[in-house]
């Protein structure tokens, strides 16, 4: 590019970050998500290293932004700097390896990056003085009375001189939800609650939010000089500090990814958003040779983990039918890469849901992901114009019957009678966690539905070969594979038969907890009565024997952990059914067999809430594999992540084979998978 054209692309990046700088930071009122601010400055960055061209407006120039009107401004008695931040672990080693070079070696402390607002507090003669936001670096606001109002920040410490001390202004998840059970006006995340408690002129406001404060620096400390991060920890912790309850010493980069990848493991588990690591060197007399840039200390960088939370338009709602009957809106979004995927849809939950998070049909909203969990809508980032109210329906989508509410949630009734919710029971119980029908898949379902006139469950045990050859780009080879899947299906463990009935709440895990109240020996006599009635005609008859069976295993039912009221429930209401009981009998009668003798109620410690991977072609199948490794207390996942132990590996592996080397994950053979056995 022309050098005209570098400083009219820089302009325009310029205008961008500083309306979204101004949105976040004064408005606390962000319109797009930290990942994609990430990007938009470091396009900057990178076109100002390429070109050497640095324009004096240049966000990448200064420490901080512009202070509120309305507050008394306070000069820093130390400039705050910023962190400087890598992008991967390669340059992280690079920094790490730098550091090393100009040291001769070194150690490096590790802390939480804490998600929340930085706050200076100055005590003297052991009593609190005043309290600071970061400002520009300079000069910030004056929020003392504000702070005052934490209960984690003491008004009096043991240290009797002058000290200054840094940290982050949080509130915690637990103080989010209970906040937002009762506002009226409900708060869009944790890192936006405590910017606009500690802005907030009012300090009776500020109380309400019940913020936290986790120390993590000292500025100043009259009379004492510390050698070492971990002394300044020590003593901050001394003081009577909150500081997150995590610090560590690391030898190297090694060391210090270990520790990343440990903490972005548990990161969702804390109470407190982090959003990264920062890696200091240990020693402050090293820091003080190698000293800092007019923006950040050379010796301290930022690791940022990878993002969970984007910004993108929802351009409309779909209201989707599932197997239960339950109407559920989905977010058709614009589609936007998060955590190394493409999200076109979220789900939006509820009618309640829709109306708390105040989202609109084309509308700016955040979405998170968290590790493979379903993306969800968190809240509105921007409203525009022509954004239209999201309108609830009063018919099924599906077969055009009137919906009914309970609560929040919406239902259709018409459960032989909507093809959506038939379609959506046939394919969850030919699917690989229920099943295990391979190549049958929704749209088969679907088509089968359509043509074949496959209604019920035990249906899919009645179809021919010849029938599928009928279905639309289905091949004798094809048509003779889901035949041959289906027939194999027909010998099934407990769980995977419980699993796949569809009934409400109850996942593949709570199936096999459910499976092991139902094999306990000493029901053993309920289960014979069971096996004898269920050959006999008299549907009634059978109800009934369900019933009081279930009637005698419910306490039990309601003692295991995570199942509960709701769960027990579900259970009754599905024997309740007539419909259910008939189709059970059906499925006997059509052959499918309950091995009950076969399900594995024991762990085994080199699988026991091990994540497996599995890539390539095994000598048994995925699903006989994945059998085996849940029975002994494992996990299984279709995608390789920072968070999977092994990935087993086959012939022919493809693109998970890579992706396990780029991360460093374990990959293991068959004979390696038989060894942990």
């Amino acid at each position: 590019m022309e050098k005209s054209e570098i400083i009219a692309k820089m302009q325009n990046l310029i205008e961008i970050i500083e309306k979204h700088n101004y949105n976040y930071y004064v408005l606390d009122n962000p319109t797009i998500s930290d990942s994609e601010y990430d990007k938009l400055y470091y396009t900057l960055v990178d076109l100002e290293n390429e070109s050497g061209i640095v324009l004096p407006s240049s966000p990448t120039q200064r420490v901080g932004d512009a202070v509120l009107e309305g507050f008394e401004k306070r000069r820093h008695a130390v400039n705050l700097y910023s962190l400087n931040k890598v992008r991967d672990y390669a340059d992280l080693s690079s920094w790490v390896a730098e550091m090393n070079k100009l040291t001769g070696g070194t150690k490096f402390a590790c802390e939480y990056k804490f998600d929340g607002l930085s706050i200076v507090i100055e005590y003297n003669e052991g009593v609190f003085v005043s309290a600071t936001t970061r400002g520009n670096g300079s000069i910030g606001e004056d929020v003392t009375q504000q702070v005052k109002t934490i209960r984690s920040v003491p008004l009096s410490i043991p240290f009797k001189k002058r000290l200054i001390v840094q940290g982050e202004g949080m509130m915690t998840n637990k103080a989010f939800e209970e906040y937002n059970k009762t506002a009226i006006e409900k708060l869009k995340n944790p890192r936006n609650a405590v910017a606009g408690a500690v802005r907030n002129l009012d300090p009776k406001e500020t109380a309400k939010r019940k913020l936290d404060y986790f120390c993590y620096g000292i500025l100043l400390c009259e009379g004492e000089n510390f050698d070492s991060q971990k002394a300044m920890h020590d003593f901050i912790v001394k003081q009577g500090f909150k500081t997150g309850g995590y610090f560590k010493i690391c030898e190297n980069d090694k060391e210090i990814i270990a520790e990343i990848e440990k903490i972005d493991k548990i990161k969702a588990n804390l109470d407190v958003l982090i959003d990264g690591m920062v890696i200091k060197i240990n020693n402050t007399s090293e820091r003080e040779k190698i000293g800092w840039t007019a923006k950040f200390p050379r010796w301290a960088m930022a690791f940022k983990f990878e993002a969970q939370e984007v910004s993108t338009l929802l351009e409309s709602v779909t209201w989707q039918v599932g197997r239960s009957g339950r109407v559920t809106p989905i977010a058709n979004l614009q589609p936007v890469e998060l955590a190394g995927a493409t999200i076109t849809r979220a789900t939006l939950n509820n009618i309640d849901d829709i109306k708390r998070k105040g989202v609109y049909e084309n509308s700016r909203v955040f979405i998170r992901r968290s590790n493979e969990v379903i993306p969800e809508i968190m809240g509105l980032a921007e409203k525009y114009e022509d954004s239209k109210e999201i309108i609830v329906p009063k018919l099924c989508p599906s077969c055009h019957q009137p919906l009914t509410q309970k609560g929040p949630l919406l239902f259709c009734t018409n459960h032989q009678g909507c093809k959506e919710q038939i379609v959506d029971r046939i394919s969850h119980f030919a699917s690989r966690d229920a099943m295990n029908i391979d190549g049958f898949s929704e749209k088969t379902a679907g088509s089968m539905y359509d043509n074949l006139g496959v209604r019920t469950l035990s249906d899919v045990y009645n179809l021919k070969k010849e029938d599928l050859l009928k279905l639309d780009k289905f091949k004798d080879k094809k048509a003779e594979n889901i035949i041959n899947s289906i027939e194999k299906s027909k010998n099934v463990d407990l769980p995977r038969y419980i699993y796949s009935l569809g009934i409400g709440e109850v996942g593949l895990k709570t199936a096999k907890e459910i499976s092991k109240v139902i094999l306990d020996k000493k029901y053993s006599a309920l289960l014979e009565n069971i096996k004898k009635i269920i050959d006999c005609e008299d549907i009634v008859a059978i109800q009934k024997s369900m019933q009081d069976t279930f009637d005698k295993l419910q306490s039990a039912f309601e003692e295991i952990n995570g199942i509960g009221e709701v769960v027990t429930k579900n259970l009754k209401s599905f024997i309740d059914d007539i419909d259910n009981v008939k189709e059970i009998v059906n499925l006997c009668d059509v052959g499918v067999n309950i091995k009950v003798d076969n399900f594995n109620q024991h762990t085994n410690i080199n699988f026991e809430g091990k994540t497996f991977v599995l890539t390539g072609t095994l000598s048994k199948s995925r699903g006989e594999f994945e059998s085996l490794i849940e029975s002994l207390g494992g996990k299984t996942s279709s995608s390789v992540s920072k968070n999977t132990d092994y990935v087993l590996v086959g012939e022919n592996a493809g693109s998970k084979l890579d992706k396990a080397k780029s991360l460093g994950v374990t990959i293991i053979s068959e004979e390696d998978f038989n060894n942990l056995l």
